[in-house]
């Protein structure tokens, strides 16, 4: 069930909204009905794969209760270690055993495992909590604080990843206080302009992206056109596919009163890899922050410690991404990006900005072709393409309008966010284009077959 869907949009989320209002006067039953929501919303995926979540969910909960009852016996470590024995086997399994095989050069047929949708977000999640318990910055939560912490339907499966202390105590709070109108009118913007991201710009570029990327692997060569055509479509449609699936779920969350932390602010405006990652995928660049850069030393100990700290934590956040050693090696070119980064800090020395984002947005472009490649034969035909080197070409560019309002989005104006939450002011009339959008948007969603999100295969 895609929010993007008529099904979403027209049944399921406002019978849930309705049905959660009208609980509300009790905190008891309105978390009943957002738990049984999200466990409806995870099923209707693959129903097979909800004694997984729920199972989890139980295991790291009771093991919040056992580190409070015994407090020296390292529970939380017990439960790391756990839920990243269920992410290995279910996502890398294959991937491992495979490349071994590879190495002794060896046959290897891969085993029938079927990942399961979002169990690198709620893992993530799941550990984030663990951690901060062994820290003492956390503690044991009542089961249906937990359950609702982990299951919330908006942030399920592809994040924000939110952390325990970001949203649980926020779930004592009355939906129909003071400010619930407000909630549910910018929640409905922000999330419509989610869908336009997503409708709009990215289901679009993608189509060129897919045709460009399966010539190169079909074909083995790419034109100068061909090359940047295929990085700068595939550039608009991770950005608005992702920001605009952290809209949506973040306007969703807002409509419920719960307020979560934002994923993306502008990332193609950053004028070095650094601030790429401050604004890139906000709450995962936190997480590997404070739950591997720091805790391996961080910035401590010199610029040779600090690179490698970078490069470690950036080659496993390649790894997460995909099963697959093309996400390795774009994580560990971000690593070294981000080592240079800080070396070149630690100089004094200040660059223009404009040859600042100029530098960054070419390395990321970059990058995110081997990142949307599947193999490493397609990556080098579109990057030797986009030297040159094959020719310079012509490529008809298919639905130009996306291209041009994408990039316009992406490079000036106010972020989604700060039109949404902060900048829009509670003027009747604007209902009447915010309805005509949504409506076009619903046309849109049923006119095509929707198209999962990119960060659903991880």
């Amino acid at each position: 069930m895609l929010f993007q869907s008529q099904i979403f949009i027209l049944l399921f989320l406002p019978v849930t909204l309705a049905l959660y209002y009208a609980a509300a006067g009790s905190r008891t039953l309105r978390q009943i009905v957002v738990v049984t929501a999200s466990l409806i919303f995870y099923a209707a995926w693959d129903v097979r794969f909800v004694p997984l979540l729920v199972g989890l969910t139980l295991l790291n909960w009771l093991i919040g209760w056992l580190h409070e009852a015994d407090p020296k016996r390292d529970w939380p470590i017990i439960g790391v270690v756990a839920n990243l024995a269920v992410l290995g086997v279910c996502k890398f399994t294959n991937f491992f055993a495979g490349s071994f095989a590879a190495l002794l050069g060896m046959e290897y047929t891969p085993w029938d495992i079927i990942l399961p949708l979002g169990i690198s977000f709620f893992v993530f999640q799941k550990i984030s909590y663990l951690i901060d318990l062994r820290r003492g910055q956390a503690h044991a939560y009542p089961l249906l604080d937990f359950f609702m912490f982990v299951t919330f339907f908006p942030q399920l499966i592809a994040g924000p990843i939110v952390r325990h202390n970001e949203i649980i105590d926020q779930f004592a709070a009355d939906p129909r206080r003071a400010e619930v109108w407000e909630n549910l009118s910018r929640g409905m913007v922000l999330f419509a302009i989610g869908a336009a991201k997503k409708l709009g710009i990215a289901d679009y570029v993608s189509e060129v992206a897919d045709r460009l990327f399966t010539a190169a692997s079909a074909t083995g060569g790419s034109s100068l056109a061909e090359g940047w055509i295929a990085a700068a479509a595939f550039t608009l449609q991770i950005y608005f596919d992702f920001s605009g699936y952290s809209d949506m779920a973040i306007g969703l969350a807002l409509m419920f009163g719960l307020r979560m932390p934002y994923n993306f602010d502008a990332p193609y405006r950053a004028t070095s890899i650094r601030d790429f990652w401050r604004r890139w995928h906000m709450t995962l660049s936190r997480f590997l922050r404070d739950y591997l850069y720091i805790p391996m030393g961080g910035n401590r100990g010199g610029g040779a410690r600090q690179a490698r700290n970078a490069i470690v934590t950036m080659l496993l956040a390649g790894l997460w991404h995909g099963a697959n050693w093309t996400f390795v090696v774009w994580g560990g070119l971000h690593g070294i990006a981000l080592a240079i980064n800080g070396a070149w800090a630690r100089t004094g020395l200040r660059m223009p900005a404009l040859l600042g984002w100029a530098l960054t947005l070419l390395f990321v472009m970059a990058g995110w072709v081997l990142f949307r490649a599947p193999d490493f034969p397609t990556a080098w035909t579109v990057l030797r393409g986009m030297t040159g080197l094959d020719g310079i070409g012509h490529v008809k560019v298919d639905h130009a309008v996306a291209f041009a309002i994408g990039a316009a989005v992406a490079l000036v104006g106010p972020t989604s966010q700060q039109v949404a939450l902060l900048k829009l002011r509670p003027i009747h009339w604007l209902a009447v284009p915010i309805g005509i959008v949504l409506l076009l948007l619903l046309l849109q969603s049923g006119s095509r077959t929707p198209s999962e999100f990119i960060y659903f295969q991880f």
